[in-house]
């Protein structure tokens, strides 16, 4: 389960990618598609939040353009060895 960690309201434009870069900031990048050259890599800041990051928890955009942590899954089942 997600929680939002800030109220930004970002409104998202199709063909960007939106994500939290590492200083805490909503950032988006053209997204590149199938057959044509990469996008270049253009990354601009669209909100500057400054949001801490914990460790352990994945940081996205919500669908209302808020800032939400969910806790990452990690380990699993053992596997055995042969």
């Amino acid at each position: 389960m997600a929680e939002k960690v800030a109220k930004v309201g970002v409104k998202k434009q199709a063909g960007y990618l939106y994500f939290v870069d590492k200083r805490g900031n909503v950032a988006r990048a053209k997204m590149s598609r199938g057959g044509r050259k990469k996008g270049g890599g253009k990354v601009e800041v669209v909100a500057k939040v400054g949001v801490k990051k914990k460790s352990g928890y994945l940081y996205f955009i919500d669908k209302s353009g808020d800032v939400s942590a969910a806790k990452m899954a990690r380990g699993g089942r053992k596997r055995r060895r042969r």
